[in-house]
């Protein structure tokens, strides 16, 4: 579903982003971008937190290699110490 429209953009630098492409991609206020720039070509990249479950599968795999190097709670608390009193 490709959605093409114009737009203009601000003398502040502001775009606005028209109607029905914001209804068809879910885009609200606030919404954050990527925005990237290439020639004559810019890409607005919209950011999305990841999924819980995508969090919670990073969070395993981190464990798992905390695990494997050794690492226990200890010297996790003792590393945040270590850099909350380097501030």
């Amino acid at each position: 579903m490709t959605r093409i429209a114009t737009t203009k953009m601000s003398s502040k630098g502001q775009v606005v982003i028209p109607e029905d492409v914001r209804v068809a991609l879910g885009l609200e206020a606030g919404s954050q971008f990527v925005v990237i720039g290439e020639g004559d070509v810019v890409v607005l990249k919209k950011v999305a937190p990841p999924a819980m479950s995508d969090f919670d599968e990073i969070l395993r795999e981190a464990r798992r290699q905390a695990r494997q190097a050794g690492m226990k709670r200890t010297d996790v608390t003792a590393a945040i110490k270590a850099a909350r009193t380097s501030r």
